[in-house]
């Protein structure tokens, strides 16, 4: 049964003077790498539409429980609406917006406890790429992670935290392609968006880009040192650091950034 998605009478997202085109990674226009399984719309006028709906959620500036107007959203891409529900539904699969019949589609909720599971996951994941980074990473591979590490020090430096966050996305994304291990890369992968949408939130707590900065010299540190414990033990905390700070702000699924 085809979706319904025609209540329309909602508000048009306003543009964001800080919104950033994330570094392209190379395999597609889209950001999200192989994050998102979009096959052959990866270049397409669906894969823009999705580029640029992640984005403002991820980023925030589509907060959960907002509703998306595939009206004004065809009118952005000067499309139909087909093209339009069908990055919706794409993004449904994705976990970042709900579609129920016969209601306006909108941007996904998350309760604290899918976040904290998620964050669990995620750090035991990522302790295990630490570990393997050290054990299989060439030190040409290693030395690879400097570029994006200097482009978060950059972004750091002035204040620029949509910047940060996506040379940090750069950073973890190449790290897993160094780690010598697809498995844990797809397991990675398969998290989804919803992963980039609680790192920046994350990351727009009080504080937190700067502990996330020096936690990353640290660990490239490691890396360099050949210490597989201190690097996993390292990531493990960055990671469940980040999801204290998301506790601490007594997220209730409404992602509000605080003022610069």
């Amino acid at each position: 049964m085809a979706r319904e998605m025609d209540y329309e009478e909602v508000k048009p997202v306003e543009e964001d003077s800080q919104e950033h085109t994330p570094p392209n990674d190379g395999e597609s226009s889209l950001p999200f790498g192989g994050m998102l399984s979009i096959g052959d719309r990866r270049d397409s006028l669906v894969g823009s539409i999705i580029d640029w709906i992640a984005r403002a959620i991820i980023e925030g500036r589509l907060q959960p429980g907002d509703d998306l107007n595939s009206v004004d959203l065809a009118h952005r891409f000067n499309t139909s609406r087909a093209p339009v529900r069908e990055a919706l539904i794409l993004l449904e699969q994705e976990g970042l917006v709900e579609i129920q019949a016969r209601r306006r589609p909108r941007v996904a909720t998350m309760s604290i406890h899918q976040v904290r599971e998620l964050y669990q996951v995620r750090a035991a994941l990522h302790a295990l790429v630490a570990e393997l980074i050290v054990t299989n990473a060439s030190d040409e591979e290693i030395a690879s992670l400097h570029e994006p590490y200097q482009l978060m020090k950059d972004a750091a430096s002035r204040g620029d935290l949509n910047a940060y966050f996506w040379a940090n996305v750069a950073l973890h994304k190449r790290a897993t392609e160094i780690c010598g291990n697809t498995t844990v890369k797809q397991m990675l992968d398969s998290l989804g968006l919803r992963t980039l949408q609680m790192r920046h939130f994350s990351l727009s707590q009080p504080q937190r880009v700067e502990q996330s900065l020096a936690d990353h010299e640290r660990l490239l540190r490691a890396y360099g040192e050949r210490d597989a414990n201190l690097a996993a033990a390292l990531m493990r905390a960055n990671i469940m650091g980040a999801f204290a700070a998301i506790e601490r702000s007594g997220w209730t699924g409404t992602y509000a950034l605080p003022p610069l």
